[in-house]
């Protein structure tokens, strides 16, 4: 399914603009990452993507279809979001919130069927949250909740999956396991975008990288064409060893501790 942002601005205040004219697309089976610092508008954009958000103006497609003309059930079987953060109300179990991603398809009180366990198992086999399946949401580590979090999104089966820092708790290894997973879902033709702060991860991972600056993309294209010098000097104000890893092949962003004199 493919993603189509045109001309979309936003303001949270109705003044002050979180997103500036943004224009983006995204293929079918593509990974996108959406870069830079902090306030520079990516955790807006992709709630504007999924629908969370209603831009002031410009549009928001999937494939041929307005987003804002489909339903909020319509757009939970097509496009699944995992966010920074996603509290919890009542004392569910690890697979309880997993199943959950199954209510898009089958409604809140229907009985699981066997797609609909085809499906939960698949997704916590993916996330590696079998071990946890039996805990409760609220008993486990902030790294394990986001890999909940991922089983949910992925046993919604989505076209689109968003994904919103969803490294930033998790420790090596599971950061190392969670973009793979991210990565091979595109690979099966799922379409991805995804905000992230780790450069190096991020070029590893996806196949496009945006810069974002202001509310705005300053700077689209592959890995390697985004992640410059210039670029990382000019959009986050430090100095980087940017280079190619000779045995990965994948581009590299080492920052200096260094302060520069403006």
């Amino acid at each position: 399914m493919r993603v189509e942002v045109r001309s979309v601005s936003f303001a949270y205040d109705g003044r002050t603009p979180a997103l500036r004219g943004v224009r983006l697309d995204v293929r079918s089976g593509e990974s996108v990452a959406l870069i830079g610092p902090n306030g520079s508008g990516k955790s807006t954009l992709l709630k504007v993507v999924s629908g969370v958000l209603r831009p002031d103006s410009g549009t928001v497609r999937l494939d041929a279809s307005p987003l804002v003309a489909l339903s909020a059930r319509q757009r939970a079987r097509c496009l699944a979001m995992v966010e920074q953060e996603r509290p919890m109300g009542f004392d569910f179990t690890v697979r309880e919130v997993v199943a959950m991603g199954r209510i898009p398809h089958r409604g809140r009180f229907a009985r699981e069927s066997r797609d609909d366990r085809r499906a939960i198992e698949r997704a916590m086999d993916l996330a590696d949250i079998h071990g946890l399946a039996d805990r409760s949401i609220r008993a486990v580590s902030g790294g394990e909740r986001q890999r909940v979090f991922l089983g949910m999104a992925l046993a919604q089966e989505p076209n689109v999956l968003l994904l919103d820092e969803p490294t930033t708790h998790l420790d090596l290894r599971h950061q190392v396991g969670f973009m793979s997973i991210v990565r091979e879902q595109a690979r099966a033709g799922m379409t991805v975008l995804i905000a992230i702060h780790d450069l190096t991860l991020a070029a590893q991972a996806t196949d496009r990288i945006a810069l974002m600056s202001d509310g705005r993309i300053v700077v689209s294209g592959t890995p390697n064409e985004v992640l410059t010098q210039a670029n990382v000097r000019r959009v986050f104000g430090v100095d980087a060893v940017v280079g190619e890893h000779p045995e990965l092949g994948t581009t590299y962003v080492l920052p200096s501790l260094v302060r520069r004199a403006d």
